[in-house]
């Protein structure tokens, strides 16, 4: 079991908080681009307020530890750990309850590669404690607009993870999943559960646009974001997301095990 203090320290060490591998440019470039409206950042998410740059700047601040100062333009971005720390502990919290009340949850990754397995180990732990562990329209082709034009994907689901592959690439020794910050994907699958009379989720759990194009739906999500996806804590601030985990969500999948088995033992999920 980990303590707090070997997490704050693994976490460090890992370069998930402290100065992690984000740029200070790469974020700012994202507070601009939140500012302008530009559906690239948004994700899903229709912010209510009106938020210049100097808000994003400022509320990340606070949510992830990142300097408020905007003259400070280049380097590494930093988020406070203890930030992390609590903000693992909200994130348990709510897993605790849905798995109290074995309420329907819904997990998908846009991260395929680094955060399967800290998903998939949640989904294991939800559905032995009695959750139904959603797949709705797996299989499901999906068209995501990205900086090289319109590419096709179909939804699928890994150990009860959603995440898109490109058409065929689901054979033996192929890559995990395509990157995405779409919303496009969770919409899919929550309006195929509609659709068919079957259960919706009482909690969507992820990243990018999964956490926040649920959020804007309604429905409770909750998740991880770097310093550079400001949309995901703009929806916390404005209540459409429950909590939000800041930490470099690009490191190795093994360093994310550690992460797992707290938030599992907090949630009384531990197998």
């Amino acid at each position: 079991m980990w303590s707090t203090g070997a997490l704050r320290a693994h976490l460090l060490a890992a370069r998930l908080a402290g100065a992690v591998a984000t740029s200070r440019e790469e974020s700012l470039r994202s507070y601009r681009l939140f500012a302008a409206r530009d559906p690239r950042v948004l994700i899903g998410l229709d912010p209510e307020g009106t938020w210049r740059e100097r808000d994003v700047i400022g509320l990340m601040a606070d949510k992830c530890g990142v300097s408020g100062d905007p003259a400070h333009v280049s380097g590494h971005d930093v988020i406070d750990p203890e930030r992390t720390l609590a903000a693992l502990d909200a994130f348990a919290g709510r897993l605790a309850v849905v798995a109290q009340r074995g309420a329907p949850v819904l997990l998908g990754t846009g991260h395929p590669h680094r955060l399967l397995g800290f998903y998939a180990a949640l989904a294991d732990a939800l559905s032995a404690a009695g959750c139904a562990v959603l797949t709705p329209a797996h299989g499901r082709r999906v068209d995501i607009t990205t900086r090289f034009g319109l590419r096709t994907y179909n939804l699928e689901y890994v150990r009860g993870v959603a995440l898109v592959r490109r058409p065929g690439a689901s054979r033996p020794g192929c890559a995990t999943g395509a990157h995405t910050h779409s919303p496009l994907p969770v919409r899919l699958a929550l309006m195929a559960a509609a659709e068919g009379g079957g259960p919706l989720p009482e909690i969507v759990v992820g990243d990018h646009g999964w956490v926040c194009g649920a959020g804007q739906l309604g429905f409770e999500a909750i998740g991880l974001a770097d310093t550079d996806d400001p949309a995901l804590f703009v929806g916390e601030a404005e209540g459409r997301v429950s909590v939000v985990v800041p930490l470099d969500d690009a490191v190795r999948s093994a360093y994310y095990r550690p992460l797992t088995r707290y938030v599992l033992n907090r949630a009384c999920l531990s197998q």
